[in-house]
């Protein structure tokens, strides 16, 4: 998952979602310098400085020190937005479009760094401050979107874009910031646009709220265990961990597991006790569904009604109408065509995959039922009857921090990168490590890494772009971050992980890859700033090298005797690449439909129950009664802490048909550390950005438009 900061630059997000930067424009700097001088001294506003391409201050910031610092920025910005909007030159390139690419930039370092805290830092004061500042931030955007002089001024040069001399960049430009503009509301009329703003601020503090509610139940419900003999069938590592995690809660002697994904889901897969398997499950799958101040039902019902309403006031039928016309799938029956293309061959394979997990259960005797949270765990009975293949096993061979060597590895194979760990970078946590990325001897960024579960930290695992590529006045690299949950064990142990988790890590890695090899002039058209059904389709293709006998041989190594994996066990993960592809499918479709969906079905004055229509979205498409969507609607944080992932979980579906293609690419060339084609996949998609439209970027390589069926053939489908 890619994961922006929750606001960055406000001019920059009014253009296209894109990071702050870190220059001041010498034609905008002589009428803001005075105003300018204010902010020096500020952690959160101050330009990046210091070695390694600069960076920001962590060890000098204060939670007291953002609302102060997010006023100021905001100030600051006012002045240069007045400047351009008032500008009395003709509009032109460079004095509207290039003098926005500048502005906001000490505004953008403090809510970069905002938004980093409350994705991973997000205590009790955080959350104040974020539940205070989130509607005042979004007004601030709106100020500057519904600024008529200054979309007079976009609008003339996006306007004459094709006939003023600008270069394929420039006019690339124009268009994604004027698009962006009239998409949130820049042309509506005075009433239209007091409302819109009035959604805005609302939706922001709802957003807030359920992040916070979500966060809530994942650090208040845990499964405590205090009986080792309850521990049956759980794997020694496990198990370390949750006693970790229990010293670390003041319960030496118990066991631990907290309400997860990377604590979770490993029990429920191993744990002989069906009994704790369902009580884990539950605890897990209920998240912002209890009762009480953090269930997020009625919150979702007010996001589906504000959303429907916004929509309707921009001209779109639905929030999934409005959301799509801006992505490559262009309208939501593009989006449920792919994906009901593919739905019936996974729920198909599903229904394979129950009845050989049953015949396994039956045969045990106990006349037991596959139930949900059955399914991982007779499903690993399965593979190793199948393929003689266990997943414990492979997680011996499996050790975090040799995977991310591994990820270097495979990285520098590709693109000719190299990671060197730096110690005079400046972390928001103790645990967090910080990586110079160069080329050829050359700085290209940063990378840092910060995989630990703690409290205050979102679930699950993304990337976030620190600050953006460009070389626009100067060359500026990017500052990225991978950021994970895996489980502590005790100090000196290797931390093993799954397979999953290995895949997850590479994926992330992929979205880290995207912004570093960036190559653009203009940081709102850099990384991963592109349409976001593209945006998933470089990390899901890094993740097809973990499987690479390459990677597996170097880096999977058994973490007591550190020999490396054996090939007869890379043959058998191999051969079960595709095995429990339906059950991964299906829950995952499940949940990007429902997506889909409801957004279409929310109307202004309606009131939708997000669980009624779960259950009735699953029984209209068939979902098998054995699997549960990915994520629920009270814990679906992708589509409804946010704009960003709503009427587009179907995303992932539609990149990973772009990479079902491309990885195609390499293997019909000399495999996949082919250098040819991977330097062509550098250059014609990952450094370009959003500096060319992502379609025409995939037929610059591929030569032709993406072949679906190739997603197929992947995941051992018939097409």
């Amino acid at each position: 998952m890619q994961r922006r900061s929750f606001l960055q630059s406000a001019a920059v997000i009014a253009l296209a979602q894109a990071a702050g930067n870190t220059m001041v424009s010498s034609s905008a700097f002589a009428a803001t310098a005075k105003t300018a001088k204010s902010a020096k001294g500020d952690p959160l506003l101050d330009e990046w400085t210091g070695p390694h391409g600069g960076f920001a201050r962590f060890e000098q910031i204060k939670v007291d020190g953002f609302k102060p610092a997010l006023m100021r920025g905001m100030d600051l910005n006012r002045v240069e937005i007045a400047q351009i909007a008032g500008n009395k030159a003709a509009p032109t390139f460079e004095n509207t479009l290039a003098a926005l690419e500048d502005a906001g930039r000490p505004f953008g370092r403090a809510t970069s760094i905002f938004g980093i805290y409350t994705s991973t830092m997000n205590d009790k004061r955080m959350q104040a401050v974020e539940t205070e500042m989130s509607p005042v931030l979004a007004a601030f955007q709106d100020e500057i979107i519904q600024n008529e002089p200054l979309f007079a001024r976009v609008k003339a040069v996006y306007d004459a874009r094709t006939t003023s001399g600008l270069n394929p960049e420039q006019q690339r430009l124009a268009d994604v910031v004027y698009t962006n503009f009239a998409r949130q509301g820049a042309a509506l009329d005075k009433t239209a646009k007091a409302r819109l703003k009035e959604i805005n601020q609302r939706l922001a503090s709802l957003f807030t709220a359920f992040r916070q509610n979500q966060l809530a139940d994942e650090e208040g419900y845990t499964l405590v265990i205090d009986n080792e003999g309850d521990l049956a069938g759980l794997p020694d590592g496990l198990k370390a961990s949750a006693a970790n995690a229990a010293d670390g809660k003041g319960q030496k002697g118990k066991w631990i597991f907290t309400n997860t994904r990377s604590s979770m889901e490993p029990f429920i897969t191993y744990s002989s006790r069906r009994d704790l398997r369902e009580k884990g499950w539950r605890m897990w799958i209920m998240r912002g569904d209890n009762a009480g101040a953090h269930n997020n039902k009625e919150t979702i019902a007010e996001i589906l009604r504000l959303r429907a309403e916004r929509a309707k006031l921009l001209g779109f039928k639905s929030h999934a109408h409005w959301i799509l016309d801006n992505n490559m799938a262009k309208t939501p029956d593009a989006a449920m065509a792919l994906m009901m293309k593919v739905w019936p061959a996974a729920v198909a394979r599903a229904k394979e995959e129950i009845a050989d997990m049953q015949a396994v259960a039956s045969a045990e005797g106990g006349g037991i039922k596959i139930e949900p949270w059955d399914y991982r765990y007779y499903a690993e009975k399965v593979r190793k009857a199948k393929y003689d293949l266990d997943q414990t096993e492979i997680s011996k061979y499996l050790q975090l921090e040799k995977i991310r060597e591994g990820m270097f590895w495979a990285a520098g194979q590709l693109y000719g990168t190299q990671f060197s760990e730096v110690h005079d970078v400046p972390t928001y946590h103790p645990d967090m490590r910080v990586f110079e990325v160069r080329r050829d001897g050359k700085h290209m960024g940063l990378w840092y890494f910060d995989p630990y579960a703690r409290d205050g930290k979102n679930s699950g695992a993304w990337m976030n772009e620190y600050r953006s590529q460009e070389r626009f006045r100067s060359d500026i690299a990017p500052v990225v971050s991978n950021n994970c949950n895996y489980v502590k064990g005790k100090p000196g142990e290797p931390i093993l992980i799954s397979w999953d988790d290995g895949t997850t890590m590479f994926h992330e890695f992929g979205h880290a890859l995207h912004g570093l090899n960036s190559n653009v002039t203009y940081p709102t058209l850099a990384g991963t700033n592109v349409k976001r059904d593209f945006v998933e389709f470089p990390s899901q293709l890094n993740e097809h090298w973990l499987p690479t006998p390459e990677v597996l041989n170097r880096f999977a190594l058994h973490y007591k005797t550190g020999k490396p994996i054996s090939a007869e066990l890379v043959a058998k993960i191999q051969k079960a690449k595709n095995f429990n592809q339906g059950f991964s499918t299906v829950e995952y479709l499940a949940a990007a439909i429902y997506d889909m969906k409801i957004h279409e079905a929310a109307t202004p004055d309606g009131k939708i129950d997000a669980d009624d229509f779960e259950k009735k979205t699953m029984a209209e498409i068939g979902c098998p009664k054995e699997i549960v969507m990915r994520h629920r609607p009270t814990q679906f944080g992708h589509i409804f802490s946010g704009d960003g992932y709503s009427a587009g979980y179907y995303v992932y579906i539609w990149a990973d048909t772009l990479t079902a293609d491309v990885f195609e690419a390499f293997k019909e060339a000399g495999g996949p550390y082919d250098k040819t084609v991977a330097k062509r996949y550098h250059d014609l998609i990952q450094s370009v950005g959003n500096s060319v439209p992502p379609d025409v970027a995939f037929r610059n390589f591929r030569g032709r438009d993406v072949d679906t069926n190739a997603l197929m053939r992947d995941r051992g489908f018939v097409a």
